[in-house]
C-alpha cells in the first residue's frame, strides 16, 4: 500500500461518520418519546448529512489511494 496513514484516516472518517449517525439517531429516538416530533427530524436530519458527508470524505480517500 502506498501510503497507510490515508487508508487509516480514511477508515477512521469512515467509522466517525458512522458514530454521528447513530448519535443522532439515539438523540433523535429520545425525543420522539418525548413527543418532540420535528425536534426529532431536525436532530436525525442533521445527524444523517454530517455522518454521511464525513463518511463519504473517508470512502473517496481509500478510492482514491485505490484501496478499494
Amino acid at each position: 500500500m502506498k501510503a497507510p496513514w490515508v487508508w487509516y484516516l480514511a477508515k477512521g472518517l469512515e467509522g466517525v461518520g458512522m458514530v454521528v449517525v447513530l448519535v443522532g439517531l439515539v438523540f433523535s429516538m429520545q425525543l420522539g418519546f418525548q413527543d418532540e416530533g420535528l425536534e426529532s427530524m431536525r436532530y436525525e436530519g442533521l445527524a444523517l448529512a454530517w455522518g454521511g458527508g464525513i463518511f463519504v470524505v473517508g470512502w473517496l480517500l481509500e478510492r482514491a489511494i485505490g484501496a478499494r
